[in-house]
């Protein structure tokens, strides 16, 4: 494993810290980066929530997800040596809220030193908290600021959202975060595109057939319920993750891998993204709602059930995209993501066109074209599929194998998950895993399409058993173009 380079000392301000994310991402990505000796001595993390709690309070509660499963008496004593850096502060998240007096004292008043600010919170309050982070006299020349998806639920509420976090804090200081891009197989992707030969030549639609994204989830809506069902799968999953996955695959090689040299060739990709409209929305896109089935081997309800009202939003969306530029043109990209599905998985399949002439006897086995398989989560490695002939006597047997690259089985270490890896990134001030503002807007702009459609023509939720990979239509989306959802898992 790569070595693991201490960052500069920091304080962190963590709003929203009772919240879910603070809990079981944040403080605990924090904790192992502090293990890992990433953290120096001489920072800072302070809580900060609405909640009238003590230091101790909530060192208890936040301990209460770092230390499950019979936690090691080392690692007890790790965790209890970690939080002699932490601080709980009762603060009201507006310009003239309470608290804000001695969360200014909690901090280190060298303004040389790096501060963050984490917004854990609902984006409409983004302006607030900033406005009054500029008010008290929070904001040093060395600060930064992290906002978590989503920014804004339109285009126009993003830009609201941009605009009014944009009045504290320059464009530069401002880290927009989205889990995907931490994750090392996401990173991988522009240097097994970039820094191999073999791929590249072929990375385009003379080489590349079709392009599959799926994001599936096991679970239900659950205790997102009430945000959800005001989202959707398309705002909640493909405006952020998704269309950042697709960049990845589709961009151009960018100069160097500084961060504004690869966002400018990823904005190239969205605003080369053919719109949707009430004409074509309905060949290109499928949206569906699960309903009682069968999930890890349990009876469950179904969403409407769970919300306690029948609703249109959509638990489920596949999409049939298309980037109008020279490296893309008639290459598909199908988008797929939705809950309550077969298995929790993240892949991206590059399905590759078949060879020009089949030289092999028809009684051989089927010639398959060869696929890349990239997989996010969970195992997260890479597969090359190939056709090789089966070993033995007795003529040519086609075989369809994998070239596999596991990453638990190829590297010794565990190494760190997506929110620690973003976490000292940001510490770092690098931009490169982080979205622009203009990418936000960009993306909206395209998936606002797709809603309006919805409004606007005849578009129905079509319903899924739990459990399954979604509405028969997905499956009719692609095989309108004669192909198919490639499952990874039998592969």
């Amino acid at each position: 494993m790569a070595e693991l380079v201490p960052v500069e000392p920091f304080d962190i301000v963590i709003f929203g810290a009772t919240g879910d994310l603070a809990r079981r991402k944040l403080v605990p990505a924090l904790f192992h980066r502090w293990c890992d000796g990433q953290i120096p001595e001489n920072s800072r993390i302070v809580a900060a929530a609405r909640d009238e709690l003590s230091t101790a309070d909530y060192i208890k509660r936040a301990g209460e997800m770092v230390l499950t499963g019979g936690a090691s008496a080392e690692r007890r004593d790790a965790w209890a040596r970690f939080t002699q850096h932490l601080t709980y502060c009762a603060v009201d998240a507006t310009a003239d809220g309470k608290g804000w007096g001695e969360l200014k004292a909690a901090l280190d008043p060298d303004p040389k030193k790096i501060r963050l600010f984490y917004l854990a919170l609902p984006p409409s309050i983004y302006g607030s908290v900033c406005d009054a982070i500029g008010e008290h006299g929070l904001n040093t020349p060395r600060s930064r600021i992290v906002l978590e998806k989503p920014i804004g639920h339109d285009f126009h509420s993003a830009r609201q959202v941009n605009e009014a976090v944009g009045r504290v804090f320059p464009e530069n200081a401002i880290f927009r975060i989205d889990h995907y891009l931490g994750k090392e197989t996401v990173q991988n992707l522009l240097i097994l595109r970039f820094a191999n030969m073999l791929l590249e030549p072929v990375w385009n639609s003379g080489g590349i057939d079709h392009v599959q994204i799926t994001v599936a989830e096991s679970l239900g809506a659950g205790k997102r319920a009430s945000y959800y069902d005001r989202a959707g799968a398309l705002r909640d999953m493909v405006q952020n993750h998704l269309l950042q996955l697709l960049c990845l695959v589709a961009m151009e090689p960018p100069a160097s891998l500084e961060a504004d040299a690869v966002r400018a060739e990823k904005l190239k990709v969205l605003r080369a993204l053919r719109r949707i409209d009430s004409k074509s929305v309905n060949k290109a896109v499928v949206r569906g709602q699960y309903e009682a089935g069968v999930s890890d081997r349990e009876s469950v309800e179904g969403y409407a059930e769970e919300v306690g009202e029948a609703t249109d939003t959509e638990t489920f969306v596949a999409i049939r995209g298309e980037i109008d530029n020279w490296r893309w043109a008639g290459v598909p990209f199908y988008l797929r993501t939705g809950k309550r599905m077969r298995s929790r998985r993240s892949e991206i399949i590059i399905q590759f066109k078949p060879v020009p002439h089949d030289i092999i006897q028809a009684d051989a086995g089927a010639l398959q074209p060869n696929r890349l398989v990239i997989r996010l989560q969970p195992d997260e490695g890479v597969k090359l599929m190939l056709m090789t002939k089966d070993p033995g006597p007795g003529g040519v047997r086609l075989r369809y194998v994998p070239l596999n690259l596991s990453f638990a089985d190829e590297f010794e270490k565990d190494y760190p998950d997506a929110y620690e890896r973003l976490l000292m990134a940001v510490v770092r001030g690098n931009l490169g895993l982080f979205m622009r503002r203009d990418e936000v807007e960009t993306a909206w702009r395209w998936t606002d399409g797709i809603i309006a459609a919805w409004h606007d023509g005849d578009c129905p939720v079509h319903l899924y058993p739990a459990g399954t990979d979604g509405p028969t239509q997905a499956s009719l989306l692609l095989g309108r173009d004669d192909r198919e959802w490639f499952d990874a898992d039998t592969a």
